[in-house]
């Protein structure tokens, strides 16, 4: 276990010193892996009868939640994912969530009027620890409105000192010429491992196509995404429409 987590650490200064060494685009290296902090992604299933209906309520009922922790992000998931919901908390700390769950679960009026209504109307919970890659930050988009794509890259295991450069070409190779505007680039620290998460918004799903379509035919974006697919086991995408009381609009 000593040897894994020194190599991981390794990987990580690896990383940071490759990183380094790119021209940085628009992307810097962040103050948030100096202070740890990381970003809890949550994906709730609503059953399909009471979906509606836990919008509803969370939309009314969401102030006692972020009277606890930071949102960052609240969506409902339009393509690739029915019936879900997808949302993103930041901590500045392990101790400072498990104080937050524990607020929480003291909380009578968020039990009350909150979770006993809506854990019914959910068939399943899932969520994952993240941190944003070293060259990237957490940005607003360019206006409100519009839609997201969050893309998930399942990538060979060895992490980013193995395939963390191409990855970071990839990406860059989309977002400093506008193929879409990039809010975060984010790395699995506890769920699905070697795991990387791309959150693009774009003005509209059409303007997304016409996007995409254009990338295509770029041969710099092509070069890059054929680099990185070489260490690519698997990836999905799901595009959000973001609710009324996300702090990302």
């Amino acid at each position: 276990m000593l040897k894994l987590r020194n190599s991981v650490l390794r990987s990580a200064g690896i990383l940071q010193t490759a990183a380094a060494a790119q021209p940085r685009v628009r992307l810097s290296t962040g103050p948030q892996q100096e202070h740890g902090t990381f970003y809890e992604f949550r994906t709730y299933c609503i059953r399909p009868e009471q979906n509606a209906a836990f919008l509803k309520l969370t939309n009314e009922k969401i102030h006692l939640r972020t009277a606890h922790s930071q949102l960052i992000g609240y969506w409902s998931v339009e393509y690739g994912g029915l019936n879900q919901v997808f949302h993103i908390w930041k901590y500045d700390s392990y101790s400072a969530r498990a104080g937050v769950r524990s607020a929480l679960s003291q909380d009578p009026q968020w039990i009350s009027e909150y979770i006993s209504k809506a854990m019914p109307m959910l068939s399943s919970q899932d969520n994952e620890v993240t941190y944003l890659l070293p060259w990237s930050r957490l940005q607003a988009p360019p206006r409100e409105g519009g839609v997201y794509e969050l893309v998930s890259f399942q990538m060979r295991p060895g992490g980013p000192a193995v395939w963390g450069k191409a990855f970071q070409a990839a990406i860059t190779s989309h977002d400093a010429p506008g193929y879409g505007s990039l809010v975060g680039a984010f790395h699995s620290e506890f769920g699905q491992l070697n795991r990387v998460h791309a959150l693009w918004w774009f003005e509209s799903p059409d303007q997304r196509a016409a996007i995409r379509h254009k990338a295509h035919t770029d041969a710099r974006v092509v070069s890059a995404v054929r680099e990185s697919v070489s260490f690519l086991e698997s990836q999905r995408n799901k595009l959000m429409f973001p609710c009324s009381f996300s702090p990302l609009k």
